[in-house]
């Protein structure tokens, strides 16, 4: 085990013959709890577990139809491990493993441990981390942690730990997906207690190509659970099976995350519409609250007609709801009426008649997970919006950042920053504005107060565009999508009404065609409105900031929510108030440097950028400005950046300035680069050694190639400094 890291990684090849030699790992043959990735590199199969007793364990695997063709071992062990913690790191390695996609995991766990255990958040995080970076030294996994608990295939896989609600929903699903008399299962819940989770998980369990399934971490209801799917699979060994999505960004985003997932298919997330191609045993549906009816429909008027022709249906009387019932044996509805945002959308007298219908069962999610700040949060939020609070009353979490912006350009510059930090990071507003730059790309849609914004440049997967948090997306491209943080514009259609005390639309300043034609009652459109930034409100994890350009509604929402404090703009006199590693670092001009870095340190602190608040400085920090696109996901172009001194050690899976001693970088034409270091080590007789280095891009631009410094080219690249943060 190096000094720097918590666990040890050793690698053995997988066979009978290959036993031998785990009896001299102390941590195989002493009864320590470990843990253990099976691979084969060529046909990048992976296999994880966990155990006290190795050579047992890997005596029964090398018996195994399809374990026994995996070609390598890898025993990560650490004098910090225990009982839980390997489990943890078991079931956090087959979420991650899944997700990082360079190996199809053999795994059929899908009940996943989710449990705490003494020091979890403070050690074990630590630990976790220290396995991950050590698989990706080892080429076992091959994308940053961050990259991936920020992905779609990550947020949409069915390798998740259910909650308590989750799991009761699961069981009501399995009990009905059984009982000849039930046709039909509503799953109600509120945005965030998991239902897209659920839906997801449950295909996986229900599919034909998932033969395996361990649901040890089911705990009590491991035995249930499993004889329901055995009497499943028995009753049903080929189910022909869909997961209806109406929303076409979201369906988009979902066939991606199918893609990767083993036993899975793009073709298993189907529209509406296609459902009069073909009947099915089993269809679930996901955002069920945006199937819609003929109504306000715009270009779909035409697909709509067609698919109620193809199943015998009157235009006129049915809804898409009506299609999942005719087309299915069983049909699974996961539904929340809080997000029905348009008059298309089926109405929830639909839904009423459904759920009490013979031959339904409803069930409610009622635990909020997505938000941090949890259910206390939601019940907020439905509050202010509806002028249900106690004057005065505020809300505060301190896991939580919820805030109001006086200036929407300070709005702005924060979630850029946060984009930065933690990356899913939006502006989301009403449709307040027309949509010009559809037609002019050049034209900006939204003008406030001097910043000037553009409506989303594309409506599909809109969420992992390049660029996207530069840009306003709408309630369409944000639905059913999680996000870091979300910046709410309130626009000019929502007011408030001090003299009335209560929210108020402005029909006229409306600008979602379909989603306002041929309502007439006033408080119908509101009660849409109100759904619409309920709903946008509840998309952000780690926080939610809200600007109105209504001075009523900022007046009423500051009464009630932490106001940011604003910015203020330092003046030229104030410049000799900087002060060298108190408030200031020296910038260095990288691009004009022609020397080597140490020349540069010596050079006289004549330039001084000042650092933000709260950031620690230590003596040899220095500053740059970082030129080009092929660090774009951390580091926009032109962005200033801090670095500090390179201190040695471990610098894997880190952002590191490199001084190109005997070229420079392709993209700028400077000696130095930034890029994120990758160390590639292998062991043999004289003990461990660099195999390679990779000096890598993280850039949404992917003609960007990695730097491969093998043994003879190392000398040629020496890293001086390791990134901190921009400033």
């Amino acid at each position: 085990m190096s000094s720097d890291s918590l666990v040890d990684i050793k690698r053995y090849p997988f066979s009978g013959k290959s036993l031998n030699d785990l009896r001299n790992n102390a941590f195989a043959v002493g009864g320590w709890p470990l843990v253990y990735v099976l691979s084969d590199e060529k046909k990048l199969h992976a296999y994880i577990g966990e155990t006290t007793d190795a050579l047992s364990r890997m005596g029964t695997h090398l018996k195994h139809d399809e374990k026994k063709l995996l070609t390598a071992v890898h025993l990560i062990t650490s004098e910090y491990f225990n009982k839980s913690a390997t489990l943890d790191v078991e079931s956090l390695l087959i979420k991650y493993m899944a997700a990082d996609g360079k190996y199809s995991l053999l795994n059929g766990n899908l009940g996943l441990s989710d449990h705490n255990y003494y020091q979890r958040d403070d050690l074990y995080e630590k630990v976790f981390r220290d396995v991950w970076d050590a698989l990706i030294s080892c080429g076992v996994a091959s994308k940053t942690l961050n990259h991936i608990d920020n992905s779609d295939v990550f947020k949409y896989s069915p390798y998740k730990s259910l909650s308590f609600d989750q799991r009761q929903g699961l069981l009501t699903i399995l009990y009905e997906l059984l009982n000849p008399e039930v046709r039909n299962v509503v799953i109600e819940g509120g945005a965030g207690t998991g239902k897209s989770v659920l839906a997801i998980f449950l295909f996986k369990l229900l599919s034909k190509g998932d033969r395996q399934i361990d649901l040890r971490d089911f705990a009590d209801d491991e035995a249930e659970i499993q004889s329901l799917i055995d009497d499943f699979k028995n009753n049903n060994p080929d189910p022909s099976m869909a997961l209806v999505v109406p929303m076409t960004s979201f369906r988009t985003t979902l066939k991606k995350a199918f893609k990767h997932v083993s036993g899975l298919s793009p073709k298993m997330v189907i529209s509406p519409a296609e459902l009069a191609k073909q009947h099915y045993d089993i269809v679930l549906v996901d955002e069920s609250h945006r199937l819609r009816k003929r109504k306000n429909l715009g270009a779909y008027f035409g697909t709509f007609d067609k698919s109620c022709e193809a199943l015998g249906m009157d235009k006129y009387a049915c809804s898409e709801v009506d299609w999942v019932c005719q087309q299915s044996d069983k049909a699974v509805f996961f539904y929340d009426k809080g997000q029905s945002i348009k008059p298309s959308d089926a109405d929830s007298s639909v839904f009423d008649r459904l759920k009490t219908a013979k031959g339904s069962v409803t069930h409610k999610l009622l635990s909020q997970f997505r938000v941090k700040a949890g259910q206390p949060y939601v019940e907020f939020v439905d509050a202010l919006l509806n002028c249900r609070l106690d004057h005065g009353e505020r809300f505060s979490d301190k896991n939580y950042e919820f805030e109001f912006f006086e200036s929407l350009g300070d709005m702005v510059d924060v979630i850029k920053g946060k984009e930065i930090e933690t990356g899913l990071s939006r502006i989301v507003a009403g449709y307040s504005w027309p949509w010009t730059s559809k037609k002019d790309n050049e034209a900006f849609d939204i003008e406030i107060d001097g910043v000037s914004l553009r409506w989303n440049s594309t409506n599909t997967d809109w969420i992992n565009k390049k660029d996207s948090y530069k840009e306003v997306g709408c309630i369409h491209t944000t639905q059913g999508y999680d996000l870091n943080y979300a910046g709410i514009i309130f626009g000019q259609e929502i007011r408030y009404d001090k003299v009335s005390e209560s929210i108020v639309i402005d029909k006229t300043n409306y600008f979602d065609r379909t989603g306002s034609q041929g309502i007439k009652d006033p408080e119908e459109l509101k009660q849409y409105i109100i759904n619409i930034y309920r709903t946008v409100m509840l998309r952000g994890i780690r926080g939610t900031f809200v600007y109105a350009c209504d001075p009523g509604l900022q007046e009423y929402l500051k009464q009630y929510i932490p106001t940011y404090p604003r910015k203020i703009v330092a003046q030229d006199n104030n410049v000799e108030s900087l002060v060298l590693y108190e408030n200031a670092v020296p910038l260095v001009d990288l691009q004009a440097a022609a020397g080597e870095f140490s020349d540069l340190q010596n050079v006289q602190h004549e330039s001084l950028v000042p650092v933000p608040d709260g950031v620690i400085l230590k003596e040899g920090m220095f500053a740059c400005r970082v030129m080009g696109e092929s660090m774009n996901r951390v580091i926009p172009n032109g962005a200033v950046c801090l670095f500090q001194q390179d201190q040695g050690g471990s610098r894997n899976g880190k952002t590191v300035l490199v001084e190109c001693v005997d070229g420079v970088d392709a993209e700028t034409g400077s000696r130095y680069t930034i890029k994120v270091y990758e160390s590639f080590k292998v062991e043999d007789e004289e003990g461990w050694r660099h195999s390679r280095i990779e000096l890598s891009p993280n850039s949404d631009d992917e003609s960007f190639n990695p730097i491969i410094l093998n043994d003879d080219e190392v000398l040629s690249y020496r890293v001086v400094g390791e990134f901190v943060c921009v400033i």
